[in-house]
Formats: C-alpha cells, structure tokens, sequence
C-alpha cells in the first residue's frame, strides 16, 4: 500500500472509530441549553486536545507496554478486531458503544462541570477500540514517511473531534436524532470492515507462528 493509500485507510478508520457525531450528540445533552457558545468551544478544544495528546502517549508507549508484558502484535491485533467489531455492532445498532463507557459514565457525565477530559475525551471518544487501532496503525509504520503519515491522520483526527464538537449544537440540530442514527450506523458497517481486517490477519499471523512452533 501506497503512503498516500495507508494515509486514507487510517484516517478513515480512526475517524469513524472515535465517531465524534455521536460524541457531539452527547456532549449537547449533556451540558443542556444554558451553556453558551464559548463555552461548548472550550469543551471541544479540551476534548481535542485530550484526544491529540493520548493518541501520541499510545503511539509512543502502548507497543512498549504490551512487550513489557510479553505481549506481541499479533494477539493485539487478534483481540483489538474483537473490541472493535463489539463497537461496531454497537454502532450499527444505532446504541453507544458499551465497551467505550458505561451507562454509570453517562449519568457521572451530566453531574460534572468540566466533562471534557474525563469521561468525554477518555473513555467516550478514546477508548480501547482507539487504542488498539492506533498500536497496530503505528506497528504499520515502518519507514519515515508512514510515521509522518501517522502523525497527521492523529493530528486532523484530533482537530476533527475539536470542530465536530464545536459545532455540535447546530450539526444535531440539522442531523436530529434520526439523523445522527443513520449516520453512525453507515460508519459501523465501516468500522465493522476494519475490525474483521484486524481479525482475519491477526489469527493468521497467529496460526502461522503456532504452525512453525509445533513443526
């Protein structure tokens, strides 16, 4: 695959992975019509933010920790397809994610005054299918121009979450509920490709070493 070709392919999938319209169907329920505009800006930059920053500390450590643990890519790959294809049924099914948060997340969400870090950014929009996509996105990187590729689809992919949650008020209002439905379901069936991706090459991969190991 081209530079250019994996570029598309990630951004695409991180993108629809972090699904920021649902994020933003959220975030208008939860801060309610009192908030002003500048203050649903100042959630989104945050929110961006935090998303940017646990992309690159997962890209830099996440490979590290998992062979710390005696981890390797394969299974991660394996298991990563699993929780991703969970989030994709989620999402076809027009439900949130339950492996990203849990419904006593959505409840502690309406009760805080800053929710964009925390459970917004982490584990609403960030969640373990992010991180696995990212570990294996970045273990697919292997010269210099893949991870300057990698390092712009984290960079537009955070400033996308920032600007779909800028504007979540006016795109809810336009999209409505069902709307917002269609769309995350058409996004699912996306996510859902990747995830079989991951694990169909994952259990191969897997096979091949037990395979050799045993002959």
């Amino acid at each position: 695959m081209s530079v250019l070709g994996q570029f598309l392919h990630q951004l695409i999938g991180l993108v629809t992975i972090l699904n920021p319209v649902a994020g933003a169907a959220i975030m208008v329920s939860t801060v309610g019509a009192a908030a002003t505009r500048n203050e649903i800006g100042s959630i989104a930059r945050r929110t961006g933010m935090t998303v940017f920053i646990a992309s690159v500390v997962t890209v830099v450590m996440g490979q590290i920790i998992f062979n710390f643990f005696g981890i390797n890519t394969d299974s991660i790959e394996a298991i990563g397809g699993v929780v991703i294809l969970k989030i994709s049924l989620d999402m076809i099914q027009g439900s949130p994610a339950s492996t990203n948060h849990s419904a006593e997340e959505s409840v502690e969400a309406r009760t805080k005054e800053d929710i964009s870090v925390i459970p917004l950014g982490i584990p609403i929009l960030f969640g373990p299918g992010v991180i696995a996509t990212l570990i294996l996105f970045k273990n697919a990187s292997t010269s210099v121009w893949q991870i300057i590729s990698l390092a712009a689809v984290i960079t537009i992919s955070s400033a996308t979450v920032w600007l779909t949650l800028k504007n979540a008020r006016a795109l809810s209002s336009r999209l409505g509920v069902t709307g917002v439905k269609i769309l995350t379901r058409v996004m699912g069936l996306v996510v859902g490709a990747i995830a079989v991706q991951f694990i169909v090459t994952g259990a191969y991969h897997l096979w091949i070493a037990l395979s050799s190991g045993t002959s």
